[in-house]
């Protein structure tokens, strides 16, 4: 039986991937284990699939100042012991890295064990934790073709996104029952990321009155960001976050206004959903969801609103424009590329496998 150490976390976006591959591998036998954070939200979703889940030590890496920068490469160091020591232990065939700050100490690990090592990057450059990583992989798997420029070594490999294959496979009629909606009016999803987007949320809310009278609109708002003001509102659901019911969602939408996490703008392409792209900005975040956005939009998957640019009145007249060029995007979805990597991954994972007997 092969056996497979995956790792990953920090954010829903460095898990949820692996679990599309893990999918497929369990009903091929594979030994499958993790290697985690003991506080990040990778435990909560491996428990939930029943894969033994390893937590270590592991240290934020900043880009900014701050004191537990100086505590954090210990935490590092000791993560690659405890990394080292579960390894010798598990002994897998091959180590496969979604990425985030956590990966580093497996990383680091597994090359001092001599085990085959493949990174997927899943936005358009390799994020600080994959840019330490890269040096020791054997196999670099990127998402978008732009990415290949980065990667030096020759051992790049453009894959697509691993996106699991019960997205692909929701029941609209269960999605309107859900949210109590009809047929008559298209549907908008609003979707923050994992942990919500406040600015997102307070805009759609202003312009509640204008876009109810065009659309059904289900709210994806975060953890804590349901406003009970709007509680009953006809044709408006919020959720914090949706698991199970996300396909049954996504397959009754018509349009989607979401950040550009790469996981799910490839879900949505998938889907062939059209897309209203509110990246992160760069004060909030390396400026990796701009770069995604940017070419989403020049791929004609959909359009960018940046959040400077974000107010009640841009928010609407984007919205109409999608809904109005709708068709153009779907088309265009038809005909993309290097969507759903999951297949080309196993095989890579497979001969690494069989290369290290």
């Amino acid at each position: 039986m092969k056996k497979i150490v995956f790792t990953g976390g920090g954010s829903a976006g460095h898990v949820t991937p692996n679990l599309a591959i893990i999918a497929k591998l369990k009903l091929q036998g594979w030994d499958i284990q993790y290697i985690g954070s003991q506080q990040g939200i990778e435990r909560e979703i491996i428990d939930q699939e029943g894969i033994p889940f390893h937590p270590i030590a592991s240290g934020k890496l900043r880009r900014y100042f701050d004191f537990k920068n100086m505590k954090d490469p210990f935490n590092v160091i000791r993560g690659i012991g405890q990394a080292y020591r579960l390894l010798r232990k598990l002994k897998p065939d091959v180590v496969f890295s979604k990425g985030g700050f956590v990966s580093v100490p497996v990383i680091l690990a597994s090359k001092l064990n001599r085990i085959p090592i493949i990174i997927h990057e899943s936005d358009m450059t390799p994020g600080l934790a994959n840019k330490i990583s890269l040096p020791f992989a054997d196999q670099v798997c990127v998402t978008f073709p732009e990415s290949l420029k980065h990667i030096k070594g020759n051992k790049a490999i453009c894959t697509g996104l691993p996106i699991r294959e019960h997205i692909l496979l929701g029941n609209a009629m269960k999605g309107l029952q859900l949210c109590d909606f009809h047929q008559q009016k298209p549907i908008l999803l609003v979707m923050g990321g994992s942990l919500g987007a406040q600015r997102i949320n307070s805009v759609v809310r202003t312009a509640l009155d204008v876009l109810l009278q065009s659309y059904q609109i289900v709210h994806l708002c975060g953890k804590g960001h349901v406003d009970e003001a709007f509680l009953g509102r006809r044709g408006y659901k919020q959720f914090e976050y949706l698991n199970e019911d996300l396909p049954d969602v996504l397959a009754m939408t018509n349009l989607v206004v979401s950040r550009a996490g790469a996981t799910s703008i490839f879900e949505f392409l998938a889907l062939e959903k059209p897309m209203l792209l509110i990246p992160l900005t760069k004060q909030a975040s390396r400026g990796d969801q701009i770069l995604n956005a940017g070419s989403f939009q020049a791929m004609g998957y959909g359009e960018i609103l940046f959040e400077e640019q974000l107010t009640t009145d841009t928010l609407i007249q984007s919205i109409e424009l999608l809904h109005l060029n709708q068709e153009k995007y779907v088309e265009k979805a038809k005909e993309a590329k290097h969507i759903n990597g999951t297949d080309a991954i196993i095989k890579l994972i497979k001969k690494a496998a069989n290369a290290a007997d």
